[in-house]
């Protein structure tokens, strides 16, 4: 009875069996009394399988990125002000005293500041266990609508609103109080450094430091370069990831970076599905039986409509929006923020039509993957990623692409040589008796 329920539950989590170890986990608890000594087999099998190299190479690229925030010579940051205390800039600001750091965070006043506090107050107080250790990161995080802690700071984080003039506005207000050897960074999204730098007297220290919504869960950070930066402000930017726990992955300024660059052709192929019929639950349903931790509609009603809309404009050259997309903005509904997206939202979980799953045309799942596919390769060509490893650790763990594939341009490879191999095979003619 005990494993007939443990592979319901692992079949629920993974129905395409995408990860063996787990059901053989079940077997050998149940046929060999947890000695896998005594199936040989099914270990060699395992470790023989794509699934164990694909999670090999996600390792790799994992310590690859670990290596990119361990700098040597550069000192840590010791005081982190935030200006901005929004869903990003407040949770931001509370991973940072988390981590140890003294932070303040600035707003326009503190009613503006209060709701970042008392979600920090939540995740000091999951992620701490010791009470005393949650205090202790509460006393850390300070409100501070006056901006008093910029002169204090070793680095400034601007996450406001992705409007240009507010930021080169702000920055004109902040670079003169700031210490001569701190580094201003900004959370932005989707904009230039070379427009945000603008006006700067020291412009070779802007630097972008993205992060994803939830700070706290997501891993990856791009760290964004424009031309003419500081070496040792790449450097402090990348140590700094490193030492709040993060992966740090160096981008080139560009539009939508990688992450996002990637992220907006697959969620806009995915509501062209909508519009051409299917419905939102038989869309995601195909991508999360590919392995994706989450379909593309529930994704875009997480992140919310009005910014998905906002980052596809910035990266479809003006094109029109998907009429399903459209109309829900038109009505308010903005996603989980609103109650209402492509999903109704009830206790922080989308209601989904379950018989909608069943509807999924075959090959959907690689007709959404494809455009993304397609732009994290055209990421590397561009130069805005090193190399493709990179770009497939960057989209791994700032999208949650399948790790069982390797990464998209490392999927997309293993298919090209087991088509080449099958091709081979089948023109092979028969022997001749």
């Amino acid at each position: 009875m005990a494993a007939s329920r443990a592979r319901k539950q692992i079949a629920a989590k993974d129905p395409q069996v995408h990860y063996p170890a787990a059901p053989a986990i079940v077997e050998i608890w149940e046929k060999h009394g947890g000695n896998a000594l005594q199936a040989p087999a099914l270990i060699d099998g395992i470790i023989a399988s794509d699934t164990a190299r694909n999670l090999l190479r996600v390792f790799r690229l994992q310590e690859r990125l670990k290596a990119n925030g361990r700098q040597t010579g550069v000192p840590p940051v010791r005081h982190v002000h935030v200006v901005g205390a929004g869903v990003m800039g407040g949770d931001i600001a509370a991973w940072c005293a988390l981590k140890g750091m003294t932070v303040t965070l600035q707003d326009q006043d503190l009613a503006r500041i209060a709701p970042a506090v008392k979600r920090a107050a939540t995740l000091f107080s999951r992620r701490l266990k010791d009470p005393r250790a949650a205090r202790a990161a509460f006393d850390r995080l300070v409100p501070d609508p006056a901006g008093s802690g910029v002169p204090l700071a070793d680095l400034v984080i601007e996450a406001i609103s992705e409007q240009p003039d507010a930021k080169r506005g702000l920055y004109q207000a902040l670079e003169p109080r700031m210490k001569a050897d701190a580094l201003l960074a900004t959370n932005t999204s989707s904009l230039s450094l070379e427009t945000l730098r603008t006006g700067l007297a020291r412009p070779e220290r802007l630097v972008g430091i993205h992060f994803f919504n939830p700070v706290a869960k997501m891993p990856l950070v791009e760290v964004v370069h424009a031309d003419g930066i500081a070496d040792a402000t790449l450097a402090c930017a990348c140590a700094f990831v490193g030492q709040i726990g993060k992966l740090a992955l160096p981008v080139k300024s560009a539009p939508g970076f990688l992450v996002n660059a990637v992220l907006a052709p697959y969620m806009l192929q995915a509501m062209r599905s909508v519009d051409d019929g299917l419905s939102p639950a038989a869309v995601d349903a195909a991508m999360v039986a590919f392995g994706m931790p989450m379909g593309p509609l529930e994704l875009a009603d997480t992140v919310g409509l009005d910014i998905a809309r906002a980052a596809g404009q910035e990266l479809a050259g003006g094109a029109e929006p998907p009429r399903c997309l459209a109309e829900r903005l038109a009505r308010g509904d903005l996603g989980k923020k609103s109650g209402r997206g492509f999903y109704t939202w009830r206790d922080g979980k989308p209601v989904k039509d379950k018989a909608g799953d069943a509807r999924a045309p075959a090959g959907l799942a690689e007709r959404l993957i494809q455009p993304l596919i397609d732009a994290t390769r055209e990421r590397v060509e561009s130069g805005v990623v090193a190399d493709a490893d990179l770009a497939d650790a960057g989209v791994i763990f700032g999208t949650g692409f399948a790790p069982f594939t390797g990464g998209p341009l490392h999927y997309q490879r293993s298919r090209s040589s087991q088509h080449s191999r099958e091709t081979a095979k089948d023109s092979i003619p028969p022997h001749a008796e």
